[in-house]
């Protein structure tokens, strides 16, 4: 079993930053990608970004260019840096973990820390 714990959520103005982060426990030695999704009010689930243990990143869309997800191995625990935050970024933001070969939404989930941007 592996424990995600997030922090770092809060409310931001457009165009300003905020910073998650993620820390594992557990059986992190199960741990190949991690990432984050949000979901929004009335809305689906949705990838946002995620790193494998040899540091390649994926980015949603919407996010690349404004958002960098890191990690740091030593402490297990994964950060989002989102810059220039919109509006349209607020929702519930929820760290993932997996192995490889099995998908995201079967992994393990935190549970979330709400981002708020008032614009």
């Amino acid at each position: 079993q592996v424990q995600l714990v997030e922090s770092g959520g809060g409310l931001a103005q457009a165009g300003g930053s905020l910073r998650l982060s993620c820390a594992a426990s557990g059986s992190i030695f199960r741990i190949d990608v991690m990432g984050w999704y949000r979901q929004a009010p009335g809305k689906q689930r949705e990838f946002v970004a995620r790193i494998t243990d040899d540091g390649t990143t994926n980015y949603a869309d919407s996010v690349n260019g404004r958002f960098t997800i890191s990690n740091h191995n030593a402490k297990n625990t994964v950060y989002l840096q989102m810059n220039s935050l919109k509006p349209e970024d607020t929702a519930v933001y929820y760290c993932n973990a997996h192995p490889y070969g099995l998908g995201a939404y079967s992994g393990s989930w935190g549970q979330g820390t709400q981002v708020t941007v008032s614009s």
